[in-house]
């Protein structure tokens, strides 16, 4: 039941990072709610870190209260987003020309 968490957490941060990637080449936050805690933040940084640690207590809340089926479900919703992410990313790259 722990490894579910651990999952959610680097799920967490391998979205931020995707996340990150996308903010430094100029992409703008798809999800309406973490776009205006991003530009309510002092920076783009606390603001995306602010978010990913409100989802972090939210999974250890599902834990902590039984709610295991609900943050296995979550961790299935952020492995797509991800990967979503990660081939955003490599074709936005092979399509602006950018080659090995």
């Amino acid at each position: 039941m722990t490894g579910l968490i651990w999952q959610f957490s680097y799920l967490q941060v391998l979205d931020f990072l995707s996340t990150l990637a996308f903010l430094l080449i100029g992409v703008q936050e798809g999800n309406p709610v973490v776009r205006l805690v991003i530009q309510a933040a002092p920076t783009p940084l606390h603001g995306l870190a602010a978010i990913k640690i409100a989802a972090l207590a939210l999974g250890i809340y599902c834990l902590k209260v039984g709610r295991v089926r609900l943050l296995a479900r979550m961790n299935l919703m952020f492995a797509i987003v991800v990967a979503w992410n990660l081939v955003a990313l490599v074709v936005g790259a092979a399509q602006s020309g950018r080659t090995w």
